[in-house]
């Protein structure tokens, strides 16, 4: 298996499941209240429209969700053990922690 397609399995199983890093609300997400985080959470989970203009490395770390009139963009980032620093390897989930951030498109 190549990097990419390690980090893209390592990416889809934070977005659809949740488990192998963190998962972020920024205050605007939170802030449309419990039924819209709960809708949002649930269309990231299923989110499938990758392609070369929002995936040009083919990680899928990041994507944009519409829902009740508002966009919503959600993207992960790695970052070592310690958090001061960039993953050395985001395919080794040994030295990198995942970080999924959940916004507002207007927060970005």
């Amino acid at each position: 298996m190549s990097n990419t397609e390690r980090i893209r399995e390592l990416n889809d199983q934070l977005r659809a499941t949740g488990t192998g890093g963190k998962i972020i609300l920024t205050q605007g997400v939170l802030a449309q209240g419990e039924e819209t985080v709960r809708q949002v959470l649930l269309a990231m989970k299923h989110y499938t429209a990758f392609h070369p203009d929002n995936d040009p490395y083919g990680e899928h770390d990041f994507g944009a969700i519409e829902y009740q009139g508002k966009k919503y963009f959600w993207k992960i980032d790695y970052y070592d053990h310690s958090f001061t620093m960039h993953s050395p390897d985001a395919a080794d989930p040994t030295v990198t922690c995942r970080v999924l951030t959940l916004m507002l498109a207007e927060e970005y």
